[in-house]
């Protein structure tokens, strides 16, 4: 039963100053209070995340968050925003919503979702679509299978009633995104890996680590391979440069240059892989809070503990003009394996790749045949606003 009486009113309305923020952040604690799956995100994090000061998203969005308030208790939240990226790209009156989290009330996701349609109409929006936290380059979808293991990081979690409250509310789902899990006994099929050493021995593929002493020209290159990768996938939106370098810059602290992977075709870059520590693993027990002493407690974790028990690639792409043919696979399955047989041969447990689009067949087929499979299902819903 969520605070407040069952049929008390619910007001939502922007929040306003710290402790409006605190509240809007510290909210998941009490909804997630008895699952044993949820891991606290770093309250640092959620509050640069949040500032329209220091996240890129905002050179070319604008958001709001709101908080639902039963009886004095905030018992919801959520954001309401606007891509300027996606607006020009598609032209399609559509903002979105994100950071969603509620206890169990239908009510509640009602109030949220009307207050960030009411938002985006005053907007001249015609449609609203989400979760995105801020946009479909950040956090993205809401949980619907999988509830019983720990997210990874930069990845949500849910409770099994969110979706039902979510129809209820009016939304329909239009994708589902998954998440597969890697374990250490995966390998390259032998007819493509003889395939690969053949290339490689011909010079026709090259496949190198990043190189950390020209960072920001490696990020540009890695931003480059990835926008056209995926440049017509659904939904997708172009990382800015700004936003690129930002995320490598923050990961460039915690991935060493064997967990990139770029390959070349005949000179020219192609593709590539990104795998990092799932830092969820280590923050787990902090109520995620750094302060006084958890920061110390997790440079320690992440210098002196070992491998990490698991990896997230949270990028793998291969460009467009190699799709189709034999190439292309194996330029994705030789970066692939190049960071995925490091981390193992170092000693890490598995890994998640995430997120798939559930239309995306080849890129399905092809770590499917691997021996992934796919653990988590996320899902973005889409509604008209009347």
């Amino acid at each position: 039963m969520p605070p407040g009486g069952k049929h008390s009113a619910i007001t939502v309305r922007p929040a306003r100053g710290w402790r409006d923020m605190r509240a809007f952040i510290r909210l998941p604690h009490a909804i997630y209070a008895d699952d044993p799956a949820w891991v606290p995100p770093l309250e640092l994090e959620r509050r640069l995340h949040l500032s329209k000061r220091f996240n890129p998203f905002f050179d070319h969005g604008e958001g709001e968050l709101f908080i639902a308030w039963r009886d004095g208790v905030p018992v919801g939240r959520v954001s309401a925003q606007i891509d300027r990226l996606h607006l020009e790209r598609y032209g399609d009156a559509t903002g979105f919503f994100g950071h969603l989290e509620a206890h169990d009330d239908p009510a509640i996701f009602r109030a949220l979702l009307d207050a960030t349609a009411a938002w985006l109409k005053e907007r001249e929006m015609h449609h609203v679509r989400g979760p995105f936290s801020w946009n479909i380059n950040q956090e993205s979808g809401l949980l619907v299978a999988g509830f019983d293991t720990p997210p990874a990081f930069m990845m949500g979690h849910a409770k099994p009633y969110y979706d039902a409250h979510m129809r209820a509310a009016g939304m329909t789902g239009v994708m589902d995104l998954l998440a597969y899990d890697f374990t250490r006994d995966m390998h390259v099929p032998d007819k493509m890996r003889r395939f690969i050493q053949r290339e490689k021995k011909r010079g026709t593929l090259r496949v190198r680590p990043l190189n950390k002493r020209r960072l920001k020209d490696e990020l540009r290159l890695l931003r480059d391979i990835f926008n056209d990768a995926w440049a017509q996938n659904w939904g997708f939106v172009p990382f800015t440069e700004r936003e690129f370098l930002e995320m490598g810059r923050q990961l460039s602290f915690l991935v060493s240059e064997r967990d990139v992977a770029i390959a070349s075709w005949k000179g020219e870059p192609a593709a590539m892989a990104v795998v990092m520590p799932d830092l969820n693993r280590y923050i787990a027990d902090m109520n995620g809070r750094l302060a006084p002493f958890n920061w110390l407690r997790l440079l320690r974790r992440l210098k002196f503990s070992g491998p990490p028990q698991r990896m997230r690639m949270p990028l793998m792409g291969v460009r467009r003009k190699f799709h189709n043919g034999l190439p292309g696979a194996m330029l994705a399955l030789a970066v692939i394996d190049e960071v995925y047989t490091y981390n193992r041969d170092r000693g890490v447990g598995g890994a998640e790749l995430s997120w798939v689009l559930e239309t995306n067949s080849r890129v399905r087929h092809l770590i499917e045949g691997l021996g992934a499979r796919p653990y988590k299902t996320y899902r973005l819903y889409e509604r008209d606003i009347l």
